[in-house]
Order: structure tokens, then C-alpha cells, then sequence
């Protein structure tokens, strides 16, 4: 141990002499490491030297400017490396935007990579105030880390992607602990495990506080392992969904001469009779699926009853906008649900819109053009809602990635499963849609709630109350899903009830005892 030790000093001292680009290329390539556990690669052990490796050069930067720059390199390398997907929505249409991608890429991780930067400083300037023990120092710097972390999700609208903690989603055993403490308590464990390996580097004898983190990861894993066994495959009676995936690139999707063939190709895909099991009592396209303005194409609503089975429902998303000549002019990103004779019978509008994707910020100041198709920028809907459709159990619908935000996909009035359509093909056979599927699994174990999620290109699935996944199609795969509608946990979760009040205690409590170390005399050597 005494020899692991003296490694560790060895190699934190050769870190933390580094200067100029050499530092700046070291620290974007652990930011480059950490990046590579979330999915779909899930490369856990790399978290390890990554934070330990960020937290050694904040222990010994000499400014707060410096330990800025440290944060914001290891942020821009783990941006950078965990969002490049962004870029291929920029080749959808290669001639007019792919130029745009790297400046996108890098400009993405670059306001990103202020989060980390932002953690770093206040880490810095505690360290030089308060001189925490190594293991204290641990603690603030997760806790810091993990703060960032939810206010990524807040700034300018909200960016929760990518949240380290997304990494134990590899376990269905460890995710369990999202219930009680939401993601952002997943990723405080994340980063307090994977970095204090770095007090090894003070002095052997925090050989103990390392053990004592394993073991808490460990009874934490037990804990979800026994939670699991007690959880039941109960499932809604008389509800069988059919999920339509029908993987049409989305370069193709808006072309005038193919719309009319991809309607047809999903109203076959919703009629082929079922190869097992009960025929589906609703039918769920994706995200825009209907690649029309509905309310602009008389006719087109008889057509798709057609998919609707009788007695049942076609949920599908399509755009719709207010009627020809009502001004002002406005459109939404809708979820709308039709019987068999073709009448809409409810509706939900995408309040949680992309920047650039779905509206231009600023309009008046950017003269620039969206990347969907066409010009006009939608509207927000009214915000989170609860639905009953005919059939079915009161549903929260969400877009895209609505679902992306903890705490923030459930109206007061409590539903009974979560609805999640979304369109991943703008960003091809990369990480992004594994990311994306990822985050809303997470959704699922903090509400206890069953998600269901039909996605254009994929991944689509059905998941339990636990976050388990019960049946899903692959990326870049043409299918259907039928299954039954897991039911709702009978009980709801401390973090449903709670929210972000229970991630303010948790944080509150950490960085408390992270600070409280520097009185106490540890006698582990």
C-alpha cells in the first residue's frame, strides 16, 4: 500500500507540473476519459483517474484563474467527447449546414465546459479558506461537482445531458438508489468514488477512506439488488401497445415526393396482425411522424384512423399550426391521439423547445434560420399535463427530450406512466440516442412511473416503474413492439414526493461533512 501510495504522490506531482498546452491537452484527455463511462460505452473504471486526476491539479492550483482554466479544459474535453453527435445533425442537410458542425461541436462544449470550470473555482477558493483532510476535500468536491451539475439543468433554459451519473445506468441494481435521491445523488456517488483514489497520494494510511467509499458503493448495490427482488411484473389489464419504429433516415423524412410513402409504411406497419400474444388495443408513432401540418391537409386525419385499432387509439406526434389565415400564425410540436374514424380526440404541445432546433433564441438579433424544416418557430404548449386518453391510464406525455429533466416530467396531478416520443434520426448511429434512452430510464426509477418510448429511428422500449427495460428495439432497426403497459409502483418514491428538496439535503449534508473533516483528527495511519 505504502508503494501505491508513493505512486500516487508521483504521479500527482507529474500531473500538477505540467504547464502551458501540455496541461491543457492532459486535462481535456481525463475530461476525454470521464466521457467514455456514460453509455454507450459504459467505461466505469476510467471515472477513477479522471476526477482523481482533476482534483489533484485543484488541490495544488496557485490562482483561482488557474483552477478556472484546469475545469474548463477537463469540462471542454468532456463535452466535447460526450456530445460530438450534436454535429451529425448538421449533414442531415450537408450542403447548407455541415460547415456549422465542428464551429457547433465546439462551441457546445465550450459553454458546457463552464459548469466544470465553475465547480473548480469554488473548489479552489474553499480549498485555500477552509484546509479540509484529503477525504474532506472528496466531499466538496463532489458535492460541487454535482451542484453544477443541476444547474446545467436550470441556465438558459436547461441542459441536463450527460449528468455523470448516468453511468451507473450499466446496473439496474445501482440506479435504484435514483428513487430515493434522484440522479444527481448517482452522480455525488459517482464522483466521490472515483476520486478519492486521489487521497492515496497525501498519505497511505487513507487506504481506510478508500475502503469505506467501496463499501458504501457496495451496500448501495445490495440495497437495489434487494429492491429488485421484490419488484412484480404487474402490467395494466386490458392495455396492449403496439410501438412503431420505422426507421426512416431523416434526410428522407420531409422530402414532398416520399411523405405519402412514409405514412403509408407506418399504417402498415400499425395493421400487420400481432405474431404473438393479444392484437394491440392503441398504436404509438414517434415524434413528427406524420411528416405533414395535420390541420393543413384535409383528409389526412381519416387516413391515419386507419392505424387506430377499433375501439383503440393512434398516438402519434405531428406538427399542427392555427388555422389558414388566423394571425398571428403559430405551430407546435404535438402529441395527438385519433380514433378509428379519424377524429382527434386529445392533445399535447411541446412546451420544453431546442434552441436553434425548434425556435431561434433572439430572433431579433440572429438572423439565422432553424435546422428542422421550415422557417417558422414553434410554439410552447402550456407545460406539463396529465391525460386521459380513452382506454388508457392517465398518461404524462413528453417530447423529445422533455424527458431529459429530473423532477420535471410529472403535473401535480400524479399519471400513471410516462410517454416519451422522439426523433433520434437527426443524429444517426452515434451515442446520442443511447444517451438519450439512458436519461429516461433514469425518469422512470426516480417517479416510479412506466415509460414508454417510440422513437423514429430508435431506440424505442418499454420500461418498469425500476427502470428496467422490458422490451425494446434496436438503433437503426425497422419494427414493431407489442407489450403490455407495466403498471405504476404502488407506492410512490421519496424523490417523487420530494424533488429537488431532496437533492438540496442530500447535497447540503455532503458538503457539510466534507467541510466539518478539517476539525476532526484522523488516526487511520
Amino acid at each position: 500500500m505504502t508503494t501505491v501510495s508513493g505512486r500516487a504522490a508521483a504521479l500527482k506531482h507529474r500531473l500538477c507540473g505540467l504547464d502551458g498546452w501540455r496541461r491543457w491537452a492532459a486535462l481535456g484527455s481525463l475530461g476525454v476519459m470521464a466521457a467514455l463511462a456514460l453509455p454507450p460505452l459504459y467505461l466505469l473504471p476510467l471515472l477513477i483517474p479522471a476526477f482523481s486526476g482533476l482534483l489533484w491539479v485543484l488541490e495544488d492550483a496557485p490562482s483561482s484563474g488557474q483552477a478556472f482554466a484546469d475545469g474548463w479544459w477537463f469540462g471542454f474535453g468532456f463535452s466535447a467527447a460526450g456530445l460530438y453527435w450534436i454535429g451529425f445533425s448538421f449533414f442531415v442537410d450537408a450542403a447548407q449546414y455541415g460547415w456549422m458542425a465542428p464551429i457547433a461541436i465546439s462551441g457546445m462544449a465550450a459553454g458546457m465546459a463552464l459548469f466544470p470550470a465553475l465547480a473548480a473555482l469554488s473548489c479552489q477558493w474553499i480549498f485555500t479558506r477552509n484546509p479540509c483532510t484529503a477525504p474532506g476535500r472528496v466531499l466538496v468536491f463532489a458535492t460541487l461537482w454535482t451542484v453544477t451539475e443541476w444547474l446545467r439543468g436550470w441556465v438558459l433554459t436547461g441542459f441536463p445531458w450527460n449528468l455523470i451519473g448516468t453511468a451507473w445506468v450499466v446496473s439496474d441494481a445501482m440506479i435504484q438508489m435514483a428513487a430515493v435521491t434522484g440522479v444527481f445523488g448517482l452522480s455525488l456517488l459517482a464522483v466521490a468514488a472515483a476520486s478519492m483514489p486521489s487521497v492515496l497520494a497525501e498519505r497511505p494510511g487513507h487506504w481506510r477512506s478508500v475502503t469505506v467509499c467501496a463499501v458504501t458503493v457496495a451496500v448501495i448495490w445490495a440495497a437495489g439488488t434487494g429492491r429488485l427482488s421484490q419488484a412484480t411484473d404487474e402490467t395494466v389489464p386490458g392495455v396492449r401497445l403496439r410501438l412503431v419504429q420505422p426507421n426512416i433516415p431523416q434526410a428522407l423524412k420531409w422530402k414532398p415526393e416520399l411523405r405519402r410513402r412514409h405514412v403509408l409504411k407506418q399504417l402498415a406497419m400499425s395493421r400487420a396482425p400481432a405474431k404473438s400474444g393479444p392484437p394491440p388495443t392503441h398504436v404509438i408513432w414517434a415524434e413528427t411522424a406524420v411528416p405533414y401540418v395535420i390541420n393543413q391537409m384535409p383528409g389526412l386525419t381519416q387516413t391515419l384512423g386507419l392505424a387506430a385499432p377499433p375501439g383503440g387509439l393512434l398516438l402519434t406526434g405531428a406538427p399542427r399550426s392555427t388555422p389558414q389565415g388566423v394571425k398571428p400564425s403559430r405551430l407546435w410540436n404535438s402529441l395527438l391521439a385519433l380514433d378509428s374514424q379519424g377524429r382527434i380526440t386529445g392533445s399535447y404541445d411541446k412546451f420544453h423547445l431546442v434552441p436553434f432546433g425548434e425556435y431561434v433564441p433572439l430572433r431579433g438579433f440572429l438572423p439565422i434560420n432553424k435546422l428542422t424544416a421550415g422557417r417558422q418557430d414553434f410554439s410552447p404548449g402550456p407545460g406539463l399535463r396529465t391525460i386521459k386518453f380513452n382506454g388508457l391510464p392517465p398518461v404524462s406525455p413528453l417530447i423529445c427530450y422533455e424527458v431529459i429533466f429530473p423532477g420535471r416530467v410529472a403535473a401535480m396531478e400524479r399519471p400513471a406512466w410516462l410517454l416519451n416520443l422522439t426523433n433520434d434520426a437527426w443524429f444517426g448511429q452515434t451515442s446520442g440516442p443511447y444517451q438519450h434512452f439512458a436519461a429516461a430510464r433514469l425518469r422512470s426509477v426516480e417517479e416510479g412511473l412506466p415509460l414508454v418510448r417510440v422513437a423514429n429511428t430508435g431506440i424505442s422500449g418499454i420500461v418498469d416503474g425500476y427502470g428496467r427495460i422490458v422490451n425494446s428495439l434496436g438503433l437503426g432497426r425497422e419494427g414493431v413492439i407489442d407489450s403490455a403497459l407495466p403498471a405504476a409502483l404502488s407506492v410512490r418514491t421519496p424523490f417523487s414526493r420530494l424533488g429537488d428538496g431532496m437533492t438540496g439535503f442530500l447535497l447540503v449534508l455532503t458538503f457539510g461533512a466534507g467541510l466539518m473533516m478539517r476539525r476532526i483528527v484522523y488516526n487511520f495511519g
